[in-house]
């Protein structure tokens, strides 16, 4: 069975409403829908998102209202749905993960560290310990799917100027190497894996200075697999031509 899923930082849940940018779904109908940044309580959520009807949906809101918050739209019920909040110590709505019993995916809104050197500690303890989580159900015999804004570029390709901002947050060594360390123990860069080194592949662009149209962008959104479900990876693309957020969507289809 080939299944779909697609992961998109909408900016705003209620913005992308109002914009009916979510409307391409009916379309599209993908099995699972990744949500990131909704900025909602759950009773926020518009109905009108679009017209397809899910079997389950699962909502992890910021307790800061209007902040951040992830949200999985499924056409299966999972198994179970845990939030996580002992790595998102801030309660900041960044973690959804559900058992679809083939394999745990992961919703995930990574921190992002530009605002200061503190906020930056956050950012990599959260990397760390979701790093471990991982492991840990790795080490039980599951499969894993991690998909999300990661809010880091990995390689100099991921980003149009990456020597202008190496010393950035999302460019910094620091936060590559944990990429790397993911990578290294047996996560897979989806996109990579099936397209190599193709370049000027992005998710995210700024608003200022027209960077969408001139294609000035980052690719910090990701999908990475467990190296066990490396056969079963059908397709990664990147969905550039749907608008409504800075992000752009991204996805898989698993033959599972």
């Amino acid at each position: 069975m080939s299944i779909e899923i697609i992961s998109w930082n909408v900016n705003g849940i209620r913005a992308v409403s109002t914009k009916k940018a979510l409307k391409w779904i009916d379309e599209r109908v993908p099995d699972i829908l990744c949500l990131q940044e909704i900025k909602a309580l759950e009773e926020q959520i518009p109905d009108d998102l679009f017209e397809l009807e899910y079997a389950h949906r699962s909502v992890n809101s910021a307790d800061k209202k209007g902040y951040s918050g992830t949200a999985t739209f499924s056409s299966s019920v999972p198994l179970y749905t845990k939030n996580r909040h002992e790595i998102d110590l801030g309660r900041e709505g960044r973690i959804l993960e559900q058992d679809f019993g083939d394999f745990v995916l992961f919703n995930v809104y990574f921190p992002n560290g530009q605002k200061n050197d503190e906020r930056l500690e956050v950012k990599m303890k959260f990397y760390d310990d979701f790093f471990t989580h991982c492991q840990a159900l790795r080490e039980e015999g599951k499969s894993i799917v991690i998909c999300g804004d990661v809010n880091t570029a990995h390689k100099e390709i991921d980003l149009k100027n990456p020597k202008a901002n190496s010393k950035t947050s999302g460019f910094l060594p620091i936060e590559r190497e944990w990429m790397d360390k993911l990578v290294a123990h047996g996560y897979v860069d989806t996109f990579r894996y099936v397209h190599g080194e193709r370049e000027e592949e992005y998710s995210w662009w700024s608003y200022r200075s027209g960077a969408r149209i001139k294609n000035v962008g980052w690719r910090i959104d990701y999908f990475f697999i467990s190296e066990d479900l490396i056969e079963c990876l059908e397709d990664a693309f990147i969905l550039q031509e749907v608008e409504g957020s800075d992000h752009c969507p991204v996805g898989i289809r698993l033959d599972i």
